[in-house]
C-alpha cells in the first residue's frame, strides 16, 4: 500500500466499528460494550507508531466482541491503517448510528 500512497492515491476504507445486527434492537438502551469499544478504538488510532499492534491484538480491546461479532467491517479500517504507515490518525467523526457510536478516522 505505501507505493500507492507515495503516488499520492487516495485510499477510503468503509466499514462499521459496530456491526452486532442484535445488538441493534435494543436500540436507545445503553451499550458500555460499545461504547467501551469505540473509547478504544479512538485511542488507538490516533497513535501511528502504536495502531498496528493495537489492531493485531484488536479482540482483545474491550467490547470488541460485543460490538464486532465477526471482524468483516473492520477490516477496511485495517487497510486504510496500514497504508498510513506509522503516520499519525486523526477523528474525523464521533456520532451515533441506530443507537450505537460509531467513529470516523483519517491517516496520514
Amino acid at each position: 500500500m505505501k507505493p500507492l500512497r507515495d503516488e499520492g492515491v487516495l485510499i477510503v476504507g468503509s466499514g462499521q466499528a459496530y456491526h452486532n445486527m442484535r445488538g441493534f434492537s435494543g436500540y436507545g438502551r445503553s451499550d458500555p460494550g460499545a461504547e467501551a469499544f469505540d473509547a478504544w478504538l479512538r485511542t488507538a488510532m490516533l497513535d501511528g507508531a502504536t495502531r498496528d499492534r493495537a489492531l493485531m491484538h484488536w479482540e482483545q480491546a474491550p467490547g470488541a466482541r460485543d460490538a464486532q461479532p465477526h471482524e468483516d467491517h473492520l477490516l477496511p479500517l485495517m487497510v486504510a491503517a496500514g497504508a498510513a504507515s506509522g503516520k499519525p490518525g486523526h477523528i474525523d467523526f464521533h456520532g451515533q448510528a441506530i443507537g450505537k457510536p460509531i467513529s470516523g478516522f483519517r491517516f496520514g
